[in-house]
């Protein structure tokens, strides 16, 4: 007599809960090899320092007029707000006089917007208005209905709408206040797209990549990284900062995940060492990789303060003396004495310690950075803004 062999659920069970745990801890061990793993030092996204052809914002420009203002709009010195007033009241059915219009209510104003290649009839965007005669402000103010021109001449939105100013301006007689710029507003989701660009993206077969730096070493950085991710030869650059990409058969036609994932690359961009100086405002910008070589460096103040006073010489009494003014001039010198320092500035941070360890503000800042350049002893392109 035999006995049939049957497992036992309860071992079954366990089995199988066993394997659910196995799989859920290696995931798990994925995730966190992926969350620790380390990224290239100063790394950045692919499309935070490239654009791509066919991803790209259209220019419009419109004339318009900006009624409900009150009493801040163009004076009477604006002859062709009058004429567009004028014109505009005709094709309306009223005849009227531009030399008898007051248009201290009305200002003539341009309207720009940027449409995106990917808008569609009906959709929506920006505005901006700015004033083109002498309104002293737009606030309060209505857009009428205003064609938007592309560099072809089409018209390619309308805008129309009540303007948000970011300022007001008030005064009187004597005295008057102002904040920000009252003559510029924006109308948010003002324009209506009317014409779409006749621009199909998806049927590329080749992509151009533009990366906003100039340098040899980033471009093939970029063009490995992605023949890397795709694959294959497909990037290939064309001169310092353009890349060809031959699109793979199986993305023609939808291009849309190609993209997300190129958008997406680390890339650690380079470039030529560089110190920007603005002397407006005494500002002083020194890119990582700027070099000094061995160089002694004294830096010291010269101050010359010449002041005149008149002094009056008065004669004696009933003497034959006349009274004379006599000049004088009292002159001080101050000159800061500065101890001659040694700088060998290996890296960025020691070339900012030793110019701070002699007292340099960023005014001397400037000066010292000249001099080095000039003595060519500072490895690196110097920009004045």
């Amino acid at each position: 007599m035999y006995l049939n062999q049957r497992t036992n659920p309860v071992d079954a069970g366990e089995t199988a809960r066993s394997l659910v745990l196995a799989a859920l801890f290696a995931m798990l061990v994925f995730f966190l090899a992926a969350l620790l793993a380390p990224k290239e030092a100063g790394a950045a996204r692919l499309k935070d320092i490239a654009s791509f052809s066919g991803v790209r914002t259209n220019e419009l420009v419109g004339y318009g007029l900006v009624v409900g203002l009150a009493g801040t709009g163009d004076g009477s010195s604006s002859t062709f707000t009058m004429r567009s007033m004028s014109n505009m009241l005709e094709k309306m059915g009223v005849e009227t006089n531009p030399d008898d219009l007051k248009p201290k209510n009305v200002a003539a104003v341009m309207v720009t917007g940027r449409m995106p290649v990917s808008s569609k009839p009906g959709s929506n965007m920006d505005v901006t208005v700015s004033s083109l005669g002498d309104a002293k402000s737009l606030l309060g103010g209505i857009l009428l209905v205003t064609p938007l021109k592309g560099l072809d001449g089409r018209v390619y939105a309308v805008a129309q709408g009540a303007l948000t100013i970011g300022g007001f301006t008030v005064g009187g007689a004597a005295a008057d206040a102002q904040k920000n710029i009252p003559t510029v507003g924006i109308i948010p989701n003002g324009g209506v797209v009317e014409r779409a660009v006749p621009f199909k993206f998806n049927n590329q077969d080749h992509m151009t990549v533009n990366l906003n730096m100039r340098d040899f070493g980033t471009t093939m950085q970029v063009v490995n990284k992605i023949n890397a991710s795709m694959g294959g030869n497909f990037a290939s650059a064309k001169d310092i900062s353009t890349i060809e990409l031959q699109l793979p058969d199986r993305f023609r036609g939808n291009m849309v995940p190609l993209m997300a994932s190129l958008e997406d690359l680390d890339v650690s961009p380079d470039g030529k060492a560089k110190v920007v100086v603005d002397e407006k405002t005494g500002t002083v910008v020194l890119g990582q990789d700027v070099r000094l070589s061995r160089v002694a460096v004294a830096h010291g103040n010269l101050q010359i303060v010449v002041s005149e006073t008149q002094q009056v010489s008065q004669p004696g009494p009933f003497s034959d003396g006349a009274t004379v003014v006599t000049p004088q001039t009292d002159v001080q010198v101050s000159e800061q004495n500065n101890r001659l320092m040694l700088m060998e500035g290996a890296t960025l941070q020691e070339l900012v310690d030793g110019l701070n360890s002699i007292g340099a503000t960023p005014r001397d800042l400037i000066s010292i950075i000249r001099t080095l350049k000039a003595a060519g002893s500072l490895h690196a392109d110097v920009e004045v803004i």
